[in-house]
């Protein structure tokens, strides 16, 4: 983590940031999170980001009347203290006046809290377990990204122990769900599918995206229930995050896949690459307009 965080548009050094007992949301999981790529100091994707965070918060009643100018703005700002060019950035909206278990502090409903630290690495290829029970499709939480992330932490713990890199989490009725901090998509025979939003899988930024660059692309991505025998008798696997943007598995279980990455999956990602770029391409041109 860099040295300086954002705390309600407040930049203090990390060692000064001070986190209640009474922040009531701090400590019982009730707020939203998400991760934000940097390019050159710059967030991609953010306006996506922002839609997510109002929507999440309508579905967990989080009081959420922030401007997104604002906290672009903070962010921007931390970024440049920070020094943090290709970086990634978190951003945190956690609840605090509920319950009994709050103090008295003068401090705000809902805390922002912001950092931004390296860009974290990962292995060229994947190696997935997989975890039944992982998601609950039909809890009314699924598929928000709140920070009751204790089922995520637990099961990636668990997974690297055994030698993987991520886990593929299953729903109660052993449909695949995705990973803990990764969407996961198959290819069979030139067909690309990807769980719906009805296992329980989050709506990741980066696998909405590739969903929308395949339609131009051909063939389209199948929003589809995907059972254990869909992994298992996949040409191609790959896994999609705000960190890892595409990234081929090698492996699921005992079953190595002869090709990672597959044809299908490099052209996914040059897509997605090249959508980067033009992504910042636009904004740099609206700036000069």
């Amino acid at each position: 983590m860099h040295p300086f965080v954002s705390q309600n548009g407040n930049l203090l050094a990390l060692d000064t940031v001070r986190l209640s007992p009474g922040q009531a949301g701090l400590l019982s999981g009730w707020g939203l999170f998400t991760t934000v790529r940097l390019y050159q100091g710059q967030p991609f994707a953010f306006e996506r980001h922002w839609q997510r965070f109002q929507r999440d918060a309508a579905r967990t009643h989080l009081p959420f009347d922030f401007s997104q100018g604002k906290v672009l703005a903070d962010l921007l700002e931390l970024a440049r203290v920070n020094r943090a060019a290709d970086a990634v950035a978190r951003l945190y909206f956690i609840y605090n006046k509920f319950g009994f278990w709050q103090s008295n502090e003068l401090a705000p409903v809902v805390d922002v809290l912001m950092y931004t630290a390296d860009l974290p690495t990962h292995s060229e290829a994947a190696h997935l377990s997989i975890q039944p029970q992982g998601r609950h499709a039909a809890s009314p939480l699924a598929g928000t990204k709140v920070t009751s992330w204790l089922q995520n932490v637990w099961s990636l713990e668990h997974a690297r122990k055994r030698g993987y890199d991520e886990v593929i989490l299953l729903n109660e009725r052993d449909e695949v769900a995705e990973c803990t901090a990764a969407n996961i998509f198959v290819v069979k025979n030139g067909q690309i599918a990807t769980p719906p939003l009805s296992s329980g899988c989050l709506a990741g930024v980066t696998r909405d995206i590739l969903i929308e660059l395949a339609r131009d692309l051909s063939p389209p991505v199948a929003e589809q229930i995907l059972q254990q025998d869909d992994l298992m008798q996949a040409d191609e696997v790959f896994i999609t995050s705000t960190t890892r943007h595409v990234q081929p598995v090698a492996q699921i279980e005992d079953r190595r896949l002869a090709h990672a990455p597959g044809a299908m999956t490099l052209r996914l990602a040059q897509a997605f690459s090249e959508y980067v770029q033009q992504y910042f391409a636009r904004r740099v041109a609206r700036s000069a307009s």
